[in-house]
């Protein structure tokens, strides 16, 4: 079953069940989405990856005594009020037992404290990076299967010093996860002897920034460190900065590792820019992972994708664990990831409701790493820098 393009679709329906039994599909989880907006061109693939976990659930059985998972997708637009929209819609009205989701850090915070929250329903994003996410007063209900950008931001300051990049300019996009990554890289960078020559938010939407980076050049930095969108603003500075020769060099954090920025501008503008982004740790889960998503036509290098399927993965076995309650699918959330019990990889789907069938404790090994939640829901994870090459993007080594 190809299903390549088949998220985007589903979005725009409303709604997609991801198996052909569709009568039997009666256990129902909230995808959420940034199908319209700044990242849409990342979010497919991350869609397609945790439908991807939901199909191999229900080929190989189902949940909660032979259910099906029926994915529901919504659209946040990667917004704050669309994804509250969104997320009250499958909350109130199609009755999600959780949502994997929102894919945007604004919208997550949003959703949380106004939608998942008082409903007690478990949120698990697999790319809202914003370091605030750790703080929300969640009653252990919001977790998240990739690293705040706390680690993000300064692993990616240390990596640039390394690199011999001691004095850059910062235009970073005036919402949480711009705002979160810029103020961990400038922590980072400054402690570490690094010089900021500008340093300057912006707001999204503008038809032209050009004055904006007019005077973040002003003492003398041939970078520009962009924290935004590539789908988006981020786009449109980093154009403006080529058209106009504003920089030499550019360097973006994980929303800029966009194939739009490709796509647009081409490889051959693109050979002075780097993009950090999250990567899995090399194991057999990532092995198994890489040859599922590629096997149903997806890409196992677009962003995102490993820590989507293991969001995905991981609400299907909590489920499992919590008997379809939704009440408890947060709290099984720990119980099925904690580095203790029968490893699990992904695609064991089997294998792991025999054992939890049986009372025996399992641990899910993620095709993104170990997913082990510390007491704010936060994992650990690995993060590498890309360049663009052969039109499109090539790691050249991880960031420590």
């Amino acid at each position: 079953m190809k299903l390549t393009s088949l998220a985007f679709t589903a979005a725009l329906a409303g709604a997609t069940a991801l198996t052909s039994h569709t009568a039997l599909a009666d256990v129902k989880v909230g995808l959420l989405g940034g199908v319209s907006g700044p990242i849409a061109a990342m979010a497919p693939p991350m869609l397609d990856a945790a439908q991807l976990a939901f199909q191999q659930v229900n080929e190989q059985g189902g949940v909660a005594g032979g259910q099906m998972i029926e994915a529901v997708v919504g659209d946040s637009g990667c917004n704050p009020q669309n994804g509250v929209d969104s997320a009250t819609k499958l909350v109130n009205v199609e009755q999600v037992v959780g949502l994997v989701g929102p894919q945007c850090s604004g919208a997550v915070i949003a959703v949380a404290n106004s939608v998942s929250v008082p409903a007690g329903i478990a949120l698990l994003t697999p790319s809202g990076t914003s370091p605030e996410i750790t703080s929300i007063e969640d009653k252990d209900t919001v977790m998240r299967t990739v690293p705040s950008d706390d680690y993000q931001g300064r692993a990616l300051a240390r990596a640039l010093l390394e690199r011999g990049t001691k004095k850059v300019a910062v235009a970073y996009l005036n919402n949480d996860y711009g705002t979160g990554l810029a103020e961990s890289f400038k922590a980072e960078f400054e402690a570490n002897g690094g010089e900021l020559a500008g340093y300057a938010a912006h707001e999204e939407g503008k038809a032209s920034y050009r004055s904006n980076l007019a005077a973040l050049t002003r003492d003398g930095a041939d970078t520009l460190v962009i924290f935004d969108y590539g789908d988006g603003t981020g786009l449109t500075i980093l154009r403006q900065a080529l058209e106009n020769g504003f920089f030499e060099n550019f360097v973006g954090g994980d929303g800029m590792k966009s194939e739009a920025i490709i796509n647009e501008l081409g490889a051959e503008n693109l050979t002075t820019f780097v993009a950090s982004s999250p990567v899995g740790t090399a194991s057999s889960s990532l092995d198994l992972f890489n040859d599922a998503f590629a096997g149903i036509g997806g890409d196992p290098n677009a962003i995102f994708v490993t820590t989507s399927y293991d969001a995905a993965f991981l609400m299907a076995l909590a489920i499992e664990k919590a008997g379809g309650d939704k009440a408890a699918v947060a709290a099984a959330l720990r119980e099925v990831s904690n580095g203790e019990g029968e490893p699990i990889l992904p695609g064991e789907w089997k294998k792991a409701t025999g054992l939890i069938a049986e009372g025996k404790a399992i641990d899910y090994k993620g095709a993104s790493g170990d997913l082990d939640f510390d007491e704010n829901g936060d994992v650990p994870g690995a993060y590498a820098m890309f360049k663009v090459s052969n039109d499109t993007f090539e790691s050249i080594g991880e960031m420590k």
